[in-house]
C-alpha cells in the first residue's frame, strides 16, 4: 500500500510555492505604474473641478499631465509593467463597462431619423477621413485613430481603435489633441450659431450630439441652448459611442482579410473581446433593470479607468516624435471636423 502524500515536506508543496511566487511577481511588477497612472488620474479629476477647467474631461487631463511629466522629469523603469498594464487591460475593462451608459432604449429615443442622420455622418466622416489622410500623405494608423476620434466619440475611440490599429504612443498623443482642439472650438463656437442657421433646440441638440468630438463637449455646448437641447444631444452622442464596437470590429476584420494570403504582412489582430464585451453589457443593460447605485458606480469605475489608462499613454508619450509627424496629421483633424460639422447640419437640413 502506498502512503498518503504529505504535502508539508513533498516535493508538491515546493512546487505550489514556487507557482504562488512565479504569479505573484508579475503582480507586484505593475503597482507602482499602476499606482502613478492612478494617482494622476485623481489629480485630473480634482482639476476637472476648477472653474475654467472643468470643460475639458479628466481623460484629457490626465493625457496632458502624463505628457507633461514624460518629457520635464522622465519615467522611471519601474513603472514600465504597470503603466503597460494600464494602457491594455485598464483600457479594455473601461470600455466593456462602457455599456452601463447605454441602453437600447435611449437609442431609440433618438428616433429613426436621428439615428440615420447619425450613423450616415459618421460613416460620411469616416470615409472622408481616411481619403484625406491618403490624399495628404498622413500615414495611415494616425489617419484612422483621427478618423475614429472625429466621427465616434472623442479620446475612447482613438486609444479603443488603436488596439486594432497598433500605432504608436505619439500617434494617439496626435490624434487625441487633434480631437481636443478641435472639438474645444466646437463647444464655444456652436452655441452662437443656432439663430444664425435656423435651428431650434431639437435640431440643434442632434447636430451637436451629431458631430461634437467628447461627450463632455456635447454637454457644455448643448445645455447652453436649452435643457431639451442638452438631452436630445447626449442622447445623439451616446448612440455614436454605441456605434463604435462595430467600427473596431470591422476594422478587425478588415485587418483580417487583409493580411490573409499577404505574405510578409503582420499578422492580424485578433478579434477584440472588449467590443464583443461592450455590446453584451449594452443588452444587458437594456434587459435588466440594474440598480441605479450600481449603474452610476460602473460608469463612475469605467471614467476613471480610462483616466488611468490615458495618463498611462501621456507617461510613455515622447512629445519630439509629435513635432516629427509634422503639421499634415493637424490639417487632416481640422478638415475632418469641418466635414463632420457641415455634412450633420446638411443632413438635419434635408431630412427636416
Amino acid at each position: 500500500m502506498t502512503s498518503a502524500i504529505d504535502f508539508r515536506t513533498s516535493p508538491v508543496k515546493s512546487v505550489i510555492r514556487e507557482t504562488i511566487a512565479s504569479r505573484a511577481k508579475p503582480a507586484r511588477a505593475v503597482i507602482p505604474g499602476v499606482a502613478l497612472a492612478g494617482a494622476i488620474a485623481l489629480v485630473a479629476k480634482l482639476l476637472h473641478g476648477v472653474p475654467g477647467i472643468a470643460t475639458f474631461s479628466p481623460m484629457i487631463l490626465a493625457i496632458a499631465i502624463g505628457i507633461s511629466m514624460r518629457n520635464l522629469v522622465g519615467t522611471r523603469s519601474f513603472a514600465a509593467p504597470g503603466i503597460a498594464f494600464s494602457m491594455r487591460r485598464l483600457l479594455r475593462t473601461a470600455i466593456v463597462l462602457l455599456g452601463f451608459q447605454i441602453t437600447l432604449t435611449q437609442l431609440a429615443a433618438v428616433g429613426a431619423r436621428g439615428l440615420l442622420i447619425v450613423i450616415g455622418t459618421l460613416v460620411a466622416t469616416f470615409a472622408f477621413t481616411l481619403a484625406t489622410g491618403r490624399a495628404l500623405g498622413v500615414d495611415r494608423k494616425l489617419t484612422e485613430l483621427i478618423a475614429a476620434g472625429t466621427s465616434i466619440c472623442g479620446a475612447s475611440a482613438v486609444v479603443a481603435t488603436n488596439s486594432v490599429t497598433g500605432a504608436s504612443d505619439e500617434d494617439v498623443a496626435y490624434a487625441i489633441a487633434c480631437v481636443t482642439i478641435f472639438g474645444s472650438i466646437a463647444m464655444f463656437v456652436y452655441p452662437v450659431l443656432p439663430h444664425l442657421l435656423h435651428l431650434d433646440g431639437a435640431a440643434y441638440g442632434l447636430w451637436s450630439g451629431a458631430s461634437i468630438h467628447e461627450i463632455a463637449q456635447v454637454a457644455a455646448a448643448s445645455f447652453q441652448n436649452s435643457q431639451r437641447a442638452g438631452e436630445i444631444a447626449t442622447v445623439a452622442k451616446l448612440a455614436r459611442v454605441m456605434l463604435l464596437a462595430p467600427v473596431v470590429l470591422a476594422l478587425s476584420v478588415g485587418s483580417r482579410l487583409a493580411a490573409r494570403g499577404a505574405p510578409g504582412r503582420p499578422a492580424a489582430p485578433s478579434l477584440p473581446w472588449f467590443a464583443i464585451g461592450f455590446v453584451a453589457v449594452t443588452a444587458l443593460n437594456s434587459v435588466v433593470t440594474i440598480p441605479a447605485g450600481v449603474r452610476d458606480a460602473t460608469i463612475t469605475l469605467s471614467t476613471f479607468l480610462l483616466t488611468i489608462a490615458l495618463a498611462a499613454m501621456g507617461l510613455e508619450t515622447d512629445v519630439s516624435k509629435l513635432y516629427a509627424r509634422g503639421v499634415r496629421p493637424a490639417i487632416l483633424g481640422a478638415l475632418a471636423f469641418l466635414f463632420i460639422a457641415t455634412f450633420s447640419l446638411a443632413l438635419i437640413k434635408f431630412m427636416g
